[in-house]
């Protein structure tokens, strides 16, 4: 069995018994479903219900980090001479095993209905999807972003920063803001414009929209006393814009390269400012003022 999804303009071919995901209890590919097309370009195909090798005598560890779901599972990130490799490990032994062969495009893994957290295969298929798109100018962003006057902003910032909130002050104060995803919008390019996409994964937020719309700015927030704006030169927003993208290619040389290819390619035409912000509605005015100009 097939199902396709169409993410950020990206054909993502599921295949296997449980390839229908929002059958499994991932419903937030619902809106991102597209008809199998058996000869459309496709950038990558993820067979669950697999059973993934790895050589582990070639396979090179890159990073380890810990999934908030799955009782905090270690997640560890490596490669082989041809293959990505992402092992996702529970407390108590469970195992997810992703092989993305680089080659092919292929994916391999053991996920399925049977998972007990079902937020561990949807951060499987997040990292999946983010691998097989860097190639082509896509790339997740950790961002919440705002749709205003058929434009998008993404507010970036660590967690804990206010995003959320200041997307929500958005939507309160600014006529007719609405918000496209609060936590991990794609960008990329749609006819040579910086574009902002809706996608399966907003956090905590249940916001999944097949949505797209040209990026108007990226803000990075940081709390402060008071409200203040000011843009980045170029060098200071690739600074800016690199903590938000996807950590683990950090520790690849050619997945780093594709990032900041891409990263280069949106500030090239993307203004990116700094927000030093108060959690009230004159901050999200200061910065809707500042990327629209006062429309009142």
């Amino acid at each position: 069995m097939f199902n396709d999804y169409l993410i950020a303009r990206c054909r993502i071919r599921i295949a296997g018994a449980d390839s229908d995901l929002a059958a499994i209890g991932l419903r937030s590919f619902a809106p991102f479903e597209v008809a199998y097309d058996p000869v459309a370009e496709v950038a990558a195909v993820i067979e669950m219900n697999g059973s993934p090798a790895v050589d582990e005598a070639a396979l090179v560890e890159l990073t380890r980090f810990e999934l908030e779901g799955w009782g905090g599972a270690a997640c560890i990130f490596g490669r082989t001479e041809g293959e990505y490799v992402l092992r996702i490990v529970s407390p108590d032994g469970g195992e997810l095993l992703y092989v993305y062969d680089r080659g092919t495009d292929h994916v391999c893994c053991n996920a399925s209905r049977e998972v007990p957290d079902m937020s561990a295969v949807r951060f499987g298929m997040w990292f999946m999807t983010a691998l097989a798109t860097v190639g082509r100018d896509v790339t997740p962003v950790h961002s919440s972003a705002i749709v205003c006057d058929g434009r998008a902003v993404l507010f970036l910032g660590e967690s804990g920063t206010g995003k959320s909130t200041h997307t929500r002050l958005w939507r309160e104060n600014i006529a007719g803001a609405t918000l496209l995803n609060d936590d991990s919008p794609f960008i990329g390019f749609v006819d040579g414009v910086a574009t902002a996409f809706g996608a399966p994964w907003s956090g905590k937020t249940p916001c999944y929209k097949q949505e797209e719309y040209p990026i108007a700015a990226i803000v990075r927030l940081s709390q402060a006393p008071h409200n203040a704006i000011r843009r980045l030169r170029s060098v200071h927003a690739i600074g800016a814009l690199l903590p938000s993208l996807t950590p683990a290619f950090g520790f690849d040389e050619q997945l780093q390269d594709k990032m900041l290819k891409t990263l280069s390619a949106v500030i090239s035409q993307v203004p990116v400012y700094h927000l030093e912000c108060l959690p009230d509605a004159a901050a999200a005015r200061l910065s809707f003022d500042t990327v629209f100009g006062n429309r009142e």
